[in-house]
């Protein structure tokens, strides 16, 4: 089992990777690589969820083992609402299909909306983070 300030590294750690993607992402939508940003955006939650996973000393190795440990520990028991597992869930969809489905076109709406969420998703889970460190 790791040591208090090992998980505390590492949560911090995945909450930067979440910022730096979110700052990528805004970056590629702006030069207007939406199927990018997309992808970046995605990650920003994933990686935000990680440090979540985290604290909790909680692992997987697969995006959707994440994704459910997700649903099942933070969302079934209300302590982030169904809307995050919304935006999770449809924002992977949306990066298999940036990233792997041929013929496939992103709108800067897409984006736009995406970037709202990851940016989100990230702040209510330092918020909780920062809360639960306080208590």
């Amino acid at each position: 089992m790791s040591q208090p300030e090992d998980i505390q590294i590492l949560v911090a750690d995945r909450l930067q990777q979440s910022q730096d993607a979110v700052s990528e992402g805004r970056l590629l939508m702006q030069s207007k690589f939406y199927k990018g940003a997309i992808n970046r955006f995605y990650y920003a939650m994933f990686y935000a969820v990680l440090a979540l996973l985290v604290a909790r000393q909680l692992e997987t190795s697969k995006h959707k083992g994440v994704i459910s440990l997700f649903d099942r520990d933070f969302v079934k028991p209300g302590i982030f609402n169904k809307e995050m597992s919304v935006w999770l869930h449809s924002s992977f969809e949306l990066r298999l299909t940036a990233d792997y489905a041929e013929l496939t076109d992103i709108s800067a709406a897409q984006a736009e909306e995406c970037y709202s969420q990851a940016s989100e998703f990230l702040q209510r889970v330092r918020d909780f983070l920062t809360n639960s460190e306080r208590s």
